[in-house]
């Protein structure tokens, strides 16, 4: 699953199509945790010359109050692919409001004789790099105001997550560059979308371990040193 990522700067013309909105700023995540609640930046297939700023966690547009949209957030942060087109949360959005969400990393757990640990996972050429994902809006009876959020679809892992995230073995659905533009286009049928569903090739990533400060409750963990490598003795002669 993915839980964590980061995008440590914000993606240039040379990245994506799109502009910030006047008014709109950009603070650089070595962390985003998707508990956090906080609002990172999309491009919608709605607006897709603009980056628009959304919460992490999916609140379908039929969700009747506020009770039960902190609820369903918590269980849309990653939209299984295989279900997708099945699932009340998630199969209209698929089908009419997908996005790009920017990234330059992400984070998983590698299980190994009963102790994690924590990964920091990237492409090798380190160029930012786009999550599938979809979106949806909610009008919240109690203030009348529009939420928007998002959620990232996640597939099988490949070999290289396979290795890392090795109990649940998934990982994030990566586009690739030339498939980015098609993912938002507004007239795709089900069979186009699902080509897009899949593993990214691992020879193009990379993966190394990190310190455990990501998982520590009282230090500051936005900052350039969670994303360090950092070596694990007992792990020299597993690989």
């Amino acid at each position: 699953m993915c839980y964590n990522y980061s995008l440590t700067v914000f993606p240039t013309k040379d990245d994506y199509n799109a502009v910030l909105k006047k008014g709109d700023e950009f603070q650089k995540k070595f962390i985003v945790n998707s508990f956090d609640i906080k609002k990172m930046p999309v491009i919608t297939n709605k607006y897709p010359e603009y980056f628009q700023f959304f919460y992490w966690g999916l609140i379908p547009f039929w969700i009747k109050n506020f009770e039960d949209s902190e609820k369903i957030r918590i269980k849309t942060i990653n939209a299984r692919s295989e279900t997708i087109f099945d699932k009340p949360s998630y199969k209209k959005s698929i089908r009419s409001k997908r996005c790009l969400i920017p990234a330059d990393g992400f984070y998983e757990w590698r299980k190994l004789k009963g102790n994690n640990y924590p990964y920091y996972i990237r492409l090798k050429n380190h160029n930012i790099f786009s999550f599938a994902g979809i979106w949806d809006c909610w009008k919240n009876p109690l203030d009348k105001k529009i939420v928007y959020s998002y959620s990232i679809i996640t597939c099988k892992s490949n070999k290289l997550l396979s290795k890392i995230h090795n109990k649940k073995k998934r990982m994030p659905v990566i586009l690739s560059k030339g498939n980015e533009k098609k993912w938002l286009k507004k007239d795709l049928k089900d069979e186009e979308i699902k080509k897009n569903l899949i593993p990214y090739p691992d020879e193009e990533m990379e993966a190394y371990t990190i310190s455990r400060l990501i998982t520590s409750r009282t230090r500051e963990k936005n900052i350039a040193q969670i994303i360090k490598p950092y070596f694990y003795p007992e792990l020299r002669y597993i690989d």
